[in-house]
């Protein structure tokens, strides 16, 4: 799991003070990478690498304006992670965003979350989450397997194998050809099993509508028949 980091945590990791972090913000040599559902700033660990090589410059005596003239010519040394992955125009979400776009609390998701059922992608030492946009799919599928009758033990074994097809899917190259087989292979039978289990569902689902069907002709027939009952009731004089 990758950090993310809060203002305050960001400035004791750089051991600089609050007031440089706003100036670098300020002046835009830096970036808050998203915000929290109490409107904490978040940073990404690519912000902080970016800050690292920032405060080199600033710890040999260069001012704001000269680390922007040194920006501006040469650039920064590239960095060691993966900043593209968690760039701005990637949206990661807060606990508060994912329960919106489900449709379910945020209790909800911190349940899922203790479960084991889903993990954030990043969390800050102050316990603040951020989740990949593809949990909305995967909460959307727990969901639906609740409908279903399946048990929370059940669901995350269901999960954990979407999110393996996840992380095959964004990329694939980062297995070993044999595992990805094996993987894959592993995909197809739990699909092929989720696909038995609908049609399970389907006859089910056939069956009650017939039978609710006619249950509620029995009913309506019942209610009128009750309907002329309390009418020859009051039609009776004492």
């Amino acid at each position: 799991m990758d950090e993310i980091f809060t203002r305050d945590e960001l400035a004791e990791k750089l051991d600089i003070s609050k007031r440089i972090l706003a100036e670098w913000e300020k002046e835009e040599l830096v970036k808050h990478s998203g915000i929290s559902d109490d409107g904490t700033e978040l940073y990404f660990l690519y912000q902080l690498e970016r800050c690292r090589h920032l405060k080199k410059l600033h710890d040999v005596g260069y001012g704001i304006e000269a680390i922007k003239k040194i920006i501006k010519k040469v650039g920064l040394p590239k960095l060691p992670v993966d900043s593209e992955r968690y760039g701005l125009n990637v949206t990661f979400l807060t606990v508060g965003q994912l329960a919106e776009n489900v449709k379910v609390s945020p209790r909800t998701i911190k349940h899922w979350e203790e479960m084991g059922i889903i993990e954030p992608e990043m969390r800050s030492e102050g316990g603040y989450r951020l989740y990949a946009p593809n949990y909305i799919f995967i909460c959307n599928l727990i969901k639906d397997l609740q409908l279903f009758g399946y048990s929370l033990e059940e669901i995350k074994r269901v999960a954990d194998k979407f999110k393996v097809f996840l992380g095959l899917n964004q990329n694939l190259e980062s297995r070993p050809f044999e595992e990805a087989e094996e993987q894959l292979e592993d995909l197809l039978s739990a699909v092929d099993g989720l696909f038995a289990k609908m049609e399970l569902f389907k006859e089910g689902i056939t069956r009650w509508e017939d039978i609710l069907r006619k249950k509620r002709k029995e009913i309506v027939a019942l209610k009128q028949r009750n309907s002329k009952r309390a009418a020859g009731s009051k039609g009776k004089t004492p």
